[in-house]
């Protein structure tokens, strides 16, 4: 079996893990708003969409359904990205992206009722795993102080992985007559679309001289909307080619690098993030991260 989709699906899941520790970063530490942040990015998306779509034009004789069907799935991802970016301002990336990344399973529970499918015992087991990591990574122990939660954040990044889940589904549906290029334009542009209605303000505009250190903001988002690129067009590759529950299943790992990547930074860089992990809190994150891999794991394997 042609397996080289795994390993590009591995690598995208690693690209854009450094993605969400990037945007983190620009959010929280050199933007003076959301809506700026937005604002500066959609240029970028909007030009590489515009010549991605010239070089890979849409096939001829496309139907109104197929052309829906494709646009939806841009929307749907485009909106799944915002509400991500949203939470990335008001809560830690190793705590929102394992929230985000349970998106498989519901895959699978939509696999049910659209394709007929049923889950087997264990399968209903490794679902009621997953939440169990989920709901255990929401929590935030504080020394001398009662257990947080997510609350309101954890609705939006709930929300936010059905979307991502919607969106693989509708995607691989439209991979079925377009190829992985024209998904990628189609999603960039309605990401691009959303952030300007968005963001375009002129509250937004006039803040943009209160980013900081602008020089170096300004190459941190290059690098970051490339890599958004990069990781984006592997990730619609390994798509094409692989069954879109196994791919969905590997892109999930992604909490696994952020949380790598904030390890990292956390000891080389501590200023980077907001991210304070003392050695319990690391254990706890550690473990839900495990709990949501291995319960993903365990429906496809099964």
């Amino acid at each position: 079996m042609e397996t080289s989709w795994i390993n590009i699906a591995v690598l995208s899941a690693a690209l854009l893990g450094l993605v969400n520790v990037f945007d983190s970063h620009l959010i929280t530490r050199r933007m003076p708003g959301f809506q700026v942040y937005l604002l500066l990015i959609s240029p970028f998306i909007l030009i590489s969409g515009i010549v991605f779509a010239l070089l890979f034009p849409l096939p001829d004789n496309l139907s109104a359904w197929q052309i829906l069907v494709a646009v939806a799935a841009g929307l749907l991802r485009a909106t799944s990205v915002i509400l991500l970016l949203y939470t990335l301002k008001r809560e830690e990336v190793s705590r929102a992206i394992p929230m985000v990344a349970i998106y498989p399973i519901f895959v699978a529970t939509m696999a049910v009722p659209l394709l007929g499918e049923v889950l087997t015992p264990v399968q209903i087991a490794a679902i009621a795993i997953v939440v169990v990591g989920a709901v255990v990574v929401s929590a935030k122990r504080m020394p001398g102080r009662p257990t947080r939660w997510l609350g309101t954040i954890f609705f939006l990044l709930l929300a936010s992985s059905i979307l991502l889940a919607l969106a693989d589904l509708t995607s691989k549906y439209a991979l079925g007559y377009l190829s992985s290029w024209n998904i990628y334009w189609i999603s960039i542009l309605a990401l691009s679309i959303l952030t300007l209605l968005l963001s375009l303000r002129r509250h937004s505009l006039a803040q943009l001289t209160r980013i900081k250190n602008p020089r170096t903001s300004l190459a941190l988002v290059v690098l970051n909307e490339t890599l958004v690129i990069t990781g984006a067009l592997l990730l619609f590759w390994a798509m094409e080619r692989g069954p879109i529950s196994l791919v969905s299943t590997i892109a999930s790992t992604r909490p696994v690098f952020v949380l790598i990547y904030v390890l990292i930074l956390s000891r080389f860089r501590p200023a980077f993030l907001l991210e304070r992990m003392g050695r319990a809190t690391l254990a706890i994150r550690l473990a839900a991260t495990a709990l949501i891999a291995g319960g993903i794991a365990i429906i496809y394997l099964t």
